[in-house]
């Protein structure tokens, strides 16, 4: 089998978002001039499935107050992963994160389907990415 890169994975996260893999109340202002838009949380799901880790959340501040949270992992030996922190503008500053436990698919109560959504397309891409090597 042929060995995956990070490279490889974030290509096939990055090329998987859409509207469809981001909160509902979210869809309708998501577009590709900033596609990691509210992709956070299920994309930290989906690293923390294939590279295993810490989640890890943050507040997002717009001048100091709370307007929401963002999710990014943490591998071994301290090394943090956010394919979305491009997502905030100048005016949005997102805190230092703590660990979250990571709840089980089953309990997953919101996004679950935008979660799966995302999986699944990045495990295709993925796969076909081994099988052109």
């Amino acid at each position: 089998m042929t060995p995956l890169l990070l490279a490889d994975i974030e290509a096939a996260v990055r090329d998987s978002w859409s509207a469809e893999t981001c909160p509902p109340e979210s869809r309708a202002q998501w577009t590709d001039a900033n596609p990691a838009r509210d992709q956070c949380g299920v994309t930290a799901l989906v690293l923390n499935d294939l590279l295993g880790g810490e989640l890890l959340r943050g507040e997002v501040l717009v001048d100091g107050e709370h307007v929401d949270y963002h999710w990014w992992n943490r591998l071994g030996m301290g090394v943090e992963i956010d394919l979305t922190r491009e997502q905030f503008g100048p005016r949005e500053k997102v805190t230092e994160g703590t660990v979250i436990p990571r709840p089980p698919v089953t309990e997953l109560r919101r996004l679950r389907e935008e979660y799966e959504l995302l999986r699944d397309r990045v495990l295709e891409r993925l796969d076909r990415r081994r099988a052109s090597v």
